[in-house]
């Protein structure tokens, strides 16, 4: 049977939280990043940030399309070819019906048509399109500020990572320490013919010291992986190196808020609630788009036509239109309306059906986020609770070890007890440092859940 001991030592090792990457090199530049340092550089190197960005900056020029059709358009023909001759005389005094056509009387023309048309009316065809952009530009800046809180969350979670390793090791290097001073004692009572002196101890104590020194090595590694995380997340170059300032985990003096509290404020800043809301209405927006291509078009055409043809007298007649030799123009109030049989009305269902699906989604929102503030704020309770018991536990098995420890100096003690206080002393206290941990990192996704933001961009 595993001693408990060993197994608080095991358990100490397994607490080492691991990620990706290495850190740490003679030679390299080694910058000291605390966590707001560390939140800074990783939102900036950040490339699901800059693929956010990317996607904003389309829904910026959807915009910009839609407002563009408020202003006039203009298209415009030009023609160049082959055109036949004509003489004013053909039609003068009579118009000549059977005038043959030859090829040698081809000549050459030119023209260019322009129509420029300014929208008076669409019944919300632009307006519509002009707000479910601007609606779906706030979805993108909430979808960045999603993406942006989860790497803010994964930083936590890796430089927390980092300092509980580093509490790991100080508890295994502070149960080496009492390993090394049992030895030498009972090497002494040993030597000096004490009764109290057994060789089974030293036994012990070596057995006690390899599994130390096992997961020590372990604890080791995982702080070098936790790092390596940082860095990568950080998007460091080869030759930099980071490292943490000194820091220890705690708890908060603050105390712990209420529930319902953490509740209403995820319902104001949580950045999914600003998408869905934001995404219903420029769904909204697009099911009325759709609607409005069941009414025309109304707007004002400005034309200019011109063309010239050699060879071709030109005729100054008002029922005479020559396709290949005037110049006219003009403005007019147009009527476009565009009727299908089932097209628009299929498009409308469409965008309806997409708007149906976000509405179920928000009712998923609704009840799907409080049950995370809630899970995170109960985890925070439990682990502060929890540090609150395991410190007691293992200060007073500190007291106990140095109770029996000086009884078995005595010789009134048996160095049983001595390993049964410093076995609780250890587990009890890697139990308070692994509480701290699932406290901070509990609190992490409270601020997640809430959508709060990070000191480093409240500044």
């Amino acid at each position: 049977m595993r001693s408990p001991f060993t197994a608080a030592v095991t358990a100490m090792a397994l607490l080492a939280t691991t990620t990706t990457a290495m850190a740490g090199s003679p030679g390299k530049t080694t910058l000291i990043f605390d966590l707001d340092h560390c939140i800074s550089a990783a939102l900036k190197a950040a490339p699901e940030l800059g693929e956010a960005q990317a996607d904003l900056d389309l829904t910026a020029s959807k915009l910009q399309e839609a407002k563009s059709y408020r202003y006039p358009q203009a298209d415009v023909l030009a023609l160049f070819g082959p055109a036949p001759g004509a003489q004013r005389q053909d039609i003068t005094p009579t118009i000549n019906t059977d005038k043959a056509f030859t090829s040698h009387n081809l000549t050459w023309f030119t023209s260019a048509d322009l129509m420029v048309t300014q929208p008076l009316w669409t019944f919300g065809k632009i307006t519509n399109n002009m707000q479910a952009a601007l609606h779906g530009m706030e979805v993108d800046k909430a979808k960045k500020q999603q993406k942006a809180d989860e790497v803010v969350l994964e930083v936590k979670k890796y430089y927390y990572g980092v300092l509980l390793a580093r509490e790991l090791k100080d508890v295994l290097a502070e149960l080496q320490d009492y390993m090394n001073s049992g030895r030498k004692k009972v090497q002494d009572l040993i030597a000096h013919d004490v009764p109290s002196g057994d060789e089974m101890d030293l036994y012990k104590i070596d057995a006690y010291s390899g599994a130390i020194h096992k997961y020590m090595a372990e604890a080791n590694k995982g702080e070098r992986l936790a790092l390596a995380a940082l860095k990568a997340r950080l998007n460091l170059g080869d030759n930099v190196e980071i490292d943490l300032p000194p820091e220890r985990l705690t708890l908060d003096s603050a105390p712990i808020g209420d529930i319902t509290t953490y509740i209403e404020q995820a319902r104001l800043q949580r950045p999914e609630f600003r998408q869905l809301k934001e995404g219903l209405a420029a769904r909204a927006a697009l099911v009325d788009a759709a609607k409005s291509n069941y009414y025309p078009d109304i707007f004002l055409a400005g034309i200019v036509s011109w063309a010239y043809a050699d060879k071709r007298d030109r005729i100054d007649n008002p029922y005479l239109s020559d396709r290949f030799q005037h110049a006219y123009g003009g403005v007019a109030l147009g009527l476009k309306w565009h009727l299908d049989f089932g097209i628009t009305g299929a498009k409308v269902a469409a965008e309806q059906a997409q708007l149906n699906r976000l509405q179920s989604t928000r009712i998923y929102a609704d009840a799907y986020i409080p049950l995370q503030v809630r899970k995170a704020w109960l985890e925070m309770k439990e682990a502060e609770k929890v540090a609150t018991a395991t410190k007691a536990a293992f200060m007073s098995a500190k007291k106990w070890g140095a109770a029996a420890l000086a009884n078995f100096d005595f010789g009134i003690g048996s160095s049983r007890d001595v390993f049964d206080a410093v076995e609780i002393y250890g587990k009890m206290k890697a139990d308070y440092f692994q509480a701290l941990y699932n406290y901070r990192i509990a609190q992490a996704n409270l601020d997640y859940a809430i959508g709060e933001q990070p000191s480093v961009l409240r500044h």
